[in-house]
């Protein structure tokens, strides 16, 4: 284990713990696109959580609150990856995540789920062989590599999609195997989801009417281009009680964007985690 770790370290010369480097971001695959250039795993639908060798750290740099226990087999340099529960559990997730004092009990189910090495030398299949040699030599299970395949065509990859979605899942990411880290939104990473999703700012609280009567029925919000809409949809009961704050940042869906430029169809899917 010593070995490898002063193996990898050398590998991050460069990186500098007081400046973590930006994240590396994906591109919408295309419909037409061929698989066979890309290891594939499933999309999960937790919190992105980056290592900068001393904390985790959200995608925003906010520090994660996580147990010692739990980042102490974490190595010196950096790893990006997913605090992971299970498929649908997300807003559990996100509880545990939030509090600022860790509650070991909750914690013990929560999985750190590896995808890349950010800032590291080699493409990804060279990245992805260290990061299954580091979690293999480490005594802990709650560490692991996110499952990654290689398909031969596009039915297969059509195949693994349509099982995904259909078992919950949020869809599927393609890393290119010879693809070389880069901060920043990149074509080597591509996302292959269901619905198309964004982001926007919640500006207020519309009522509900009927069965919502005297809670949340919509929320009107903003994106980044300026676009003003509400979404009405894809809150629980819960959500609908106690609505995302106003200014507070919504993640949604949506199918395409309308002849005007409307997103068409949102549909809330969770509250940005945010400091």
């Amino acid at each position: 284990m010593r070995a490898l770790l002063f193996l990898l370290c050398g590998l991050f010369s460069s990186f500098a713990v007081a400046d973590p480097l930006p994240p590396m971001l994906a591109q919408r695959a295309p419909a037409d696109i061929d698989p066979t250039p890309y290891w594939i795993s499933e999309k999960l639908d937790g919190v992105r959580a980056r290592w900068d060798g001393q904390a985790l750290r959200l995608r925003n740099g906010a520090a994660i609150a996580a147990p010692a226990w739990f980042v102490a087999p974490l190595p010196g340099f950096p790893l990006d990856g997913e605090l992971w529960l299970g498929r649908g559990r997300f807003d559990e997730l996100s509880g545990i995540v939030r509090r600022e004092r860790p509650a070991d009990a909750d914690w013990r189910a929560v999985r750190y789920m590896l995808f890349d090495l950010p800032g590291a030398d080699g493409d990804f299949s060279q990245r992805l062989a260290r990061m299954e040699q580091l979690v293999d030599e480490t005594v802990a299970d709650w560490i692991r590599v996110v499952p990654q395949r290689r398909l031969a065509d596009r039915a297969a990859l059509q195949a693994l999609f349509d099982a995904v979605v259909a078992g919950g899942g949020e869809g599927l990411m393609l890393h290119r195997a010879d693809g070389h880290w880069s901060a920043g939104r990149s074509d080597a990473l591509l996302k292959l989801t269901p619905f198309l999703d964004a982001e926007a700012t919640v500006l207020a609280h519309l009522p509900g009417k009927g069965r919502h009567r005297g809670r949340l029925g919509a929320l009107e919000v903003i994106d980044a281009a300026g676009r003003r809409f509400r979404i009405g949809s894809g809150f629980t009961d819960a959500q609908r009680a106690a609505p995302p704050a106003i200014g507070a940042v919504v993640t949604y869906r949506y199918r395409e964007l309308t002849p005007r430029g409307q997103p068409r169809f949102p549909v809330f899917l969770r509250e940005r985690l945010l400091p």
